[in-house]
């Protein structure tokens, strides 16, 4: 018996070392969940503006990655459903190998980098900042816990990326490029640079919702004609004088709202570039700000990155469908050629199609999503544009935000009234139909 109890306290005291030591590793996890995203989301942003992502490929990137952390995350609150489950497409999401072992903070973070990396070009750069996450984890988790979630956040990656391989993505990268039309009131390349056209075969991508790119198909845009009583000419006299006449403060909403991704600037012989972010960027900042203002959930607030994420992306391919049908030409071309040729837009003109406008449909589509989840009577303050243009603005409503979109491509010159208009009523339905199937 003597010789028993002995034993039994050398197996205690060699063992209690190891238990402290567990119990002070669980102990140190000091991570704030709900700030945990949106340092996720915004180091996927600098990757996005640094390696000059356009809008539509930003916005596929987007929607992947934050559909990855919601579907990683979500098996932390009980009863919290799928999003992929109802998107095209998508294979069934896998469940954690040991979920009582399972920490889904961890697991949505390997998820969205995993997905994220596989989706940019500067993925150093996100590693370094998924590492120094996982370091926290793994320096406050057992190392069974610490293992299970991330193998179950790399088996939600793996399943997303499986979807994005069948997108038709690599198929647009090898297809030929747009041709250019010279008949009147057809896109031609614009100044200063005389760019190729941005993916002319962007319709090809999968809608992630839409039954297909045509769902919200717009009407025509007016018909090209120089009459001083067409309905094209007063639309195209709008955004001539717009400009012309534009006040201090509609030059400020223009450049705002700018969010070209790489505008040129020349001088002489020498042209600078500078790199901003993009539409579905700057909405990305919106969310984080409103998240933080409401106090969202981090369930919350991965939801709503999600389905924003995800309308933008049908958004880009709804609205580029049509772009590339209509093939409308820019105000600039006109202008120049028929009415003064020493007119220049405030903005730099995008290198694609002008109907409709793409900026109107991903903003109605977004605020959309934000207004069904957190109301739309929500004071807020954008601070997105701070690290990039040194500005703010403030919006009693989140629609107010996308309808100063809408106007600020008038003010800006790059548009006219019909393409905004349409665009923001697109966007508007896609708003619908996401808040209808995930209500």
């Amino acid at each position: 018996m003597l010789k028993t109890t002995k034993t039994f306290f050398f197996i205690f005291a060699f063992a209690l070392p190891f238990l402290a030591c567990n119990h002070k590793k669980q102990s140190k996890l000091n991570i704030d969940f709900n700030s945990l995203q949106h340092i996720c989301q915004h180091r996927l942003t600098d990757v996005i503006v640094y390696d000059i992502f356009n809008p539509p490929v930003a916005s596929r990137i987007y929607a992947y990655s934050n559909l990855a952390y919601y579907e990683a995350l979500r098996g932390k609150a009980k009863n919290t459903p799928s999003i992929t489950a109802k998107l095209k497409g998508f294979a069934p999401m896998p469940l954690p190998s040991d979920a009582k072992n399972c920490n889904y903070n961890l697991a949505a973070v390997k998820a969205f980098f995993k997905v994220a990396k596989a989706l940019t070009f500067s993925k150093d750069t996100l590693k370094q900042t998924e590492e120094k996450i996982l370091a926290q984890f793994k320096d406050a988790l057992l190392d069974n816990v610490y293992q299970n979630s991330v193998a179950f956040g790399d088996t939600i990656a793996g399943t997303i990326l499986l979807r994005s391989k069948v997108d038709n993505y690599k198929l647009t990268r090898g297809m030929p490029k747009y041709t250019v039309y010279t008949q009147a009131g057809i896109w031609q390349p614009t100044p200063p640079d005389y760019f190729d056209a941005v993916e002319p075969n962007w319709p090809k991508i999968k809608c992630l919702l839409l039954d297909s790119a045509s769902q919200f198909a717009p009407p025509p845009p007016p018909v090209y004609s120089l009459a001083n009583t067409s309905v094209y000419y007063k639309q195209l006299i709008e955004t001539y004088n717009a400009v012309k006449n534009s006040s201090p403060t509609q030059d400020t909403i223009a450049r705002y709202w700018d969010d070209n991704a790489f505008v040129t600037q020349h001088d002489g012989h020498l042209t600078y570039a500078s790199k901003k972010t993009t539409p579905p960027g700057h909405w990305m900042g919106i969310i984080a700000i409103l998240s933080k203002q409401q106090k969202a959930s981090e369930i919350t607030t991965a939801k709503v990155y999600a389905l924003a994420a995800a309308a933008m992306f049908d958004g880009f391919i709804t609205c580029w469908t049509e772009k590339y049908k209509s093939k409308t030409v820019r105000p600039i071309t006109v202008i120049q050629e028929n009415i003064d040729r020493n007119w220049n837009p405030i903005l730099q003109t995008p290198p694609f199609p002008e109907y409709i406008s793409g900026h109107s449909v991903i903003s109605s589509a977004a605020a959309g999503i934000l207004s069904a989840i957190w109301g739309n009577n929500i004071a807020f303050t954008d601070t997105t544009e701070v690290q990039y243009l040194g500005l703010k603005r403030h919006f009693n409503t989140i629609k107010e935000a996308a309808n100063e979109v809408s106007i600020s491509r008038i003010y800006g010159g790059i548009h006219y009234k019909a393409a905004v208009e349409e665009g923001a009523t697109q966007g508007k339905k896609i708003a619908r139909l996401y808040t209808k199937k995930f209500k």
